[in-house]
Parts: C-alpha cells; structure tokens; sequence
C-alpha cells in the first residue's frame, strides 16, 4: 500500500473509533425519558421521542445558556485570534536572540498546568469585582487564550517568503499594514484553525465557568449540562439530549471550518499564492 492509502485507512479508523461514541449518543437522546436504560446498547431505541429534546431546554435553561456561551465566544474568539496573530507576527520582527527567550517564555506558559493559575485569576477579579460576570471567561483572550496559537502563528508567519516582507521594507510599508495586507491573506487556513480551535475551547469551557459564575441566569451550557446530570438515572436521555444540542454548535462549525481550510489549502506552495 502506498503512503497515501495508509493515511486514508488511518482516518476512516479514527473515524470510525469517534462515530460510534456519537452514534449511541445521538440514539440515546431518543429514548423516552423516565425508562431504565437497556441492558445492552442499542443502535436505534423503539419506541422513539424527541421529549427528551424539550425536557433538556425546560430543565437546564438551555436557551438562556446558549445565549450566554454564544455572548463570550463572540467576543473571546476573534479577540484571542486577532491577539495571536499580532504577536505571532511580532515574534517574527524581533532579533534572535530575543526571538528565542520569548519562544521560551512561550513553551514554559505551555507547560503550566491551568489548574495552577486558578486561584491567583480569582483573586484578582474578586479585588476587580468581575465575580459573577461572563468577564472572567473572556478575558484570557487578552493574552490570546493559549501560548500555543501564538506559536502556531509565528510558524505561518515565519513561512512566509522573506522577499515579501523585504519588499515592504523597501517600500516603507508599515509593520502593522504589512501584517494585515501582506502576512495575514497568506495565513488564512491557519487563522480559520485558531478560531475554531478558540470556539471550542470557549464553548466547552467548564472549570472557569464553575469557579467565576453563580448566578443561574449567568450559566453557560457546560454548566446547564451539569445541572441536568443531577437528575435521576432514569432521565439519562435528557442529560444526553442536551449534550447533543450543546455539541451541534460545534460541530457545524468544525464542517465549515474544515471546508473553508481544504478550499484555501494547496498543498506545500500554499504560502506562495
């Protein structure tokens, strides 16, 4: 088999691995609420209802939660891309030797455990007054959410022709058009990445919502499912109903992100359309 056979074989087994979880958890979402769960799985539940769909919005305030998580990715998502692609760009410009102690300085971020920052970020926004507000969960994306899409945009940056960006010298461009004219139209499958990367993070983000928000009426869905997995076990499908509308979001957007990647990709030369 060729390379390029394997690789095909390797997706359609991980594909495979992940589509049977989703499978049985798209079915269990059908079964009627209020009945024990079967003995063994089972690929399509008989009888089937859809009740489960509108328990799971009664009961876990899903709509108001969905409101509240859409309310921080709009705003977390293209802060923490934009965030990233500057300095991803500025990492390029500085000498070498500074170059490298900031990359450094990025991989040790990395290798911080998020647990660890927990307690210092809840003082601070305690001192702050931001308790209890969705602003804890936006505000990482004042230092783009994550060291690692950083990296990955001073690499894309980084394989960009040099003789570009030495044109721009040449011709008085200034950094931050070079970066928006110039770097940016270049990266343009790596930036639909980092922001669906972002998304997901943003919309599964459960610990930091469990930590900074009380208020009900402040929940975002990670925290709406929680509540719904304290109902009895005979209710199971609710809790799974719920975990399908809160996975469709992402979903949907990891097609269109995927779509729009393939559609922009063109093999190694990418970089030089």
């Amino acid at each position: 088999m060729r390379g390029s056979d394997w690789r095909t074989l390797g997706a359609l087994v991980a594909a495979a691995l992940f589509a049977l979880p989703l499978l049985l958890l798209v079915t269990g979402s059908f079964r009627p609420d209020g009945v024990p769960a079967p003995a063994t799985p089972e690929l399509w539940p008989d009888p089937a209802s859809t009740g489960s769909y509108s328990a799971a919005i009664e009961l876990g305030g899903l709509g108001r939660a969905t409101l509240n998580s859409l309310v921080v990715a709009v705003v977390a998502v293209p802060l923490s891309t934009l965030v990233a692609a500057w300095a991803g760009f500025a990492l390029t410009r500085l000498p070498p030797r500074s170059r490298g102690v900031v990359l450094g300085l990025c991989l040790v971020a990395l290798m911080v455990p998020v647990t660890a920052l927990v307690v210092p970020r809840f003082a601070l926004y305690r001192q702050l007054g931001l308790i209890d507000t969705l602003v804890p969960l936006m505000a990482p994306a004042l230092i783009a959410t994550s060291p690692f899409y950083v990296l990955v945009y001073y690499l894309a940056f980084r394989a960009v022709p040099r003789d570009l960006y030495d044109a721009c010298l040449l011709a008085d461009v200034s950094p931050m058009r070079t970066w928006w004219r110039v770097a940016m139209p270049l990266v343009r499958p790596v930036t639909v990445a980092v922001a669906a990367l972002t998304f997901v993070l943003s919309w599964s983000n459960f610990l930091e919502a469990l930590v900074f928000v009380y208020d009900r009426e402040l929940f975002t869905l990670p925290l709406a499912l929680r509540s719904l997995s304290t109902l009895d076990s005979t209710d199971y499908p609710v809790l799974l109903a719920g975990s399908v509308l809160a996975a469709l979001p992402a979903v949907v957007l990891f097609g269109v992100a995927q779509r729009r990647f393939l559609h922009q990709y063109r093999g190694p030369g990418w970089l030089g359309r």
